[in-house]
């Protein structure tokens, strides 16, 4: 099966706003794994003749969130490239096929909104930059806010594992350690060993320092659109006023 790759180098903006510290009295303290990603039908979305990783991540969080809040939201890869080529220009009649930066398609996501199934389009509520080293806060993320958008750098050898294959930088050496180029992944669970992500169309697993070491950006994301249920709340439990509150300027 064919896979590829989409994401742009990273680029940093001291406007975006930074994923807060625990607020005393405002969330639980964060628990030790959270996996919201058991059960969610993962797609390929088109990322196995196009780049667009970015898209395809953000049609894994709107089915991991809806699934977990409401009921299951598929997009559809005629959706999930429509979202790309509105963002990037892409086409693929002529071939053009920039690749994405997550800054643009945040952006965009939260103030243009992205095609979904019905009549409404989707908005993300907020976004804020986790430094990916700082693997608590990837951790909140995940737990409060229904996951995180991330951004690595895939070496060679990933790109020969079974679709699913446990992604792990210590079974790797010489060429193989060589940069492919980057990717966009959703990241929905994590337990003490490492976090799990989608990626071409199925749930996957990395250790936390080969993710660590390969990640060169990383979001949480907030959306009242797909992450709260019925009664206004998280399906944890959290109310909206907290969950924003994780997301603020530094």
């Amino acid at each position: 099966m064919n896979r590829c790759l989409g994401k742009l180098p990273a680029r940093h903006d001291y406007r975006t706003y930074r994923l807060a510290p625990v607020l005393a009295n405002a969330l639980p303290v964060v628990p030790a794994e959270r996996d919201w990603s058991q059960g969610v039908p993962y797609q390929m979305w088109g990322n196995d003749r196009f780049g667009c990783c970015a898209f395809a991540a953000q049609a894994a969080h709107v089915a991991t969130w809806t699934k977990a809040a409401q009921g299951l939201v598929m997009l559809s890869t005629d959706m999930v490239l429509a979202n790309y080529a509105a963002v990037t220009g892409f086409n693929a009649e002529t071939g053009y096929d920039p690749g994405t930066m997550l800054l643009d398609e945040l952006n965009k996501w939260r103030t243009v909104g992205f095609q979904r199934p019905g009549q409404t389009r989707d908005y993300l509520t907020a976004f804020g930059s986790i430094q990916p080293t700082d693997t608590a806060s990837i951790k909140r993320g995940i737990a409060f806010l229904g996951g995180v958008l991330a951004g690595v750098i895939v070496p060679q050898g990933f790109l020969s594992l079974p679709i699913g294959g446990t992604w792990d930088l210590s079974t790797l050496s010489g060429p193989d350690l060589t940069p492919a180029g980057g990717h966009a992944i959703a990241l929905v669970g994590y337990n003490l060993e490492g976090v799990f992500f989608n990626t071409w169309g199925a749930r996957t697993f990395m250790p936390w320092d080969t993710f660590t070491r390969i990640s060169d950006e990383a979001y949480g994301l907030l959306s009242r659109e797909n992450w709260l249920g019925i009664p206004g709340t998280s399906p944890t439990g959290e109310a909206f006023d907290a969950l924003l509150a994780e997301v603020r300027a530094t």
